[in-house]
């Protein structure tokens, strides 16, 4: 992208693909489906927008918005205005003739949030006063990623005009490094608290001790408050073994392995699970790693290779997938 404006224009000509995903509460997801999917069918077909929804039935999904820039803020547009006619029909709260603003949820890799901020708040201030909407750039990484929520609402129009720069800015600065895009996830209760975001174990309950959590604190250089999860009734902590594959960039591998090898084998020590990390493929950007262990082995080993994936953004840089570290300068 050349120019601001170029992420603003609407021409047919515009060849730029565009991807935005936004973090939406059930209730949200439920309105932009529609019956039978009625409503986000209309929105595809009107917008020529690719539209995907996170599979789950977690409290929040991801909505993915794919297409050139006219055919994502045609569909944010019907979106947005959908979401309004919901509150224009909900019932007044105490009788009152006011309603909540229009809110979306952009979910942006953290690498670009400065841009967005620009030096001491230049650019959101210039954003907020130029399209009348509030924005707000969450300070904490969404859990177990690298990217970070950036709240926008008010009326309609103004959260079209808003969402219009911010993608203006993000075409103009690609995130720096990979990212370790946001995966919500059904928690049935929080075992760790860490830098305020929580570690939550999907399934069965098992022991995380008091050494397992000072340890964490250690590996993550972050307070860590211990708090023993409740058992759920009909849970078994007792668990059967099971098997779960995931990938990491290989700019990150890394930083998981460690110098000859010492954070991975820290990792399978404290987590108690089998992790075995994949050669790299020819051509592939990623590596695959698969952990095996009971679900909470499983989280636990996750969590970890995460938060290092993560360092690896910050100050330390990994030289290559060998697990030779250097700080950058």
């Amino acid at each position: 992208m050349s120019s601001s404006d170029a992420g603003l224009e609407e021409g047919p000509e515009l060849s730029i693909t565009l991807t935005l995903r936004m973090l939406m509460h059930g209730k949200e997801v439920g309105s932009i489906i529609g019956k039978k999917g009625e409503t986000v069918k209309r929105i595809r077909e009107q917008s020529s927008a690719r539209i995907t929804i996170s599979e789950g039935s977690c409290p929040e999904r991801i909505t993915t918005i794919t297409g050139s820039t006219a055919a994502v803020f045609h569909a944010v547009s019907m979106i947005a205005f959908k979401l309004d006619e919901d509150l224009c029909a909900a019932p007044a709260n105490g009788g009152s003739v006011s309603r909540p603003p229009v809110t979306l949820r952009l979910v942006i890799p953290a690498s670009q949030c400065g841009s967005l901020i620009g030096k001491a708040g230049t650019k959101i201030k210039e954003i907020r006063e130029t399209t009348g909407a509030q924005v707000q750039v969450a300070g904490d990484l969404l859990p177990n990623s690298t990217e970070r929520a950036v709240t926008v609402s008010g009326v309609p129009d103004a959260i079209i005009l808003c969402v219009r720069q911010i993608c203006a800015v993000i075409l103009e600065s690609p995130p720096k490094g990979a990212t370790i895009p946001y995966h919500p996830s059904l928690s049935l209760g929080t075992v760790l608290l860490s830098a305020n975001q929580g570690f939550s174990v999907q399934g069965q309950y098992g022991a995380v001790t008091p050494a397992e959590v000072t340890k964490l604190q250690q590996l993550s250089g972050h307070a860590v408050p211990f708090a023993s999860p409740s058992v759920v009734p009909g849970l078994d902590p007792s668990t059967q073994t099971s098997s779960q594959e995931f990938l990491v960039p290989n700019d990150l591998i890394g930083c998981v392995i460690g110098r000859q090898g010492s954070k991975i084998s820290e990792i399978r020590q404290m987590s108690g699970a089998h992790i075995k990390i994949g050669n790299q493929a020819e051509g592939a950007g990623e590596r695959h790693v698969t952990i095996t262990g009971s679900p909470v082995s499983i989280a636990l080993a996750q969590y970890l290779i995460t938060a290092w994936a993560t360092a690896g953004l910050g100050g330390l840089h990994c030289q290559d997938g060998s697990g030779q570290w250097e700080q950058e300068s």
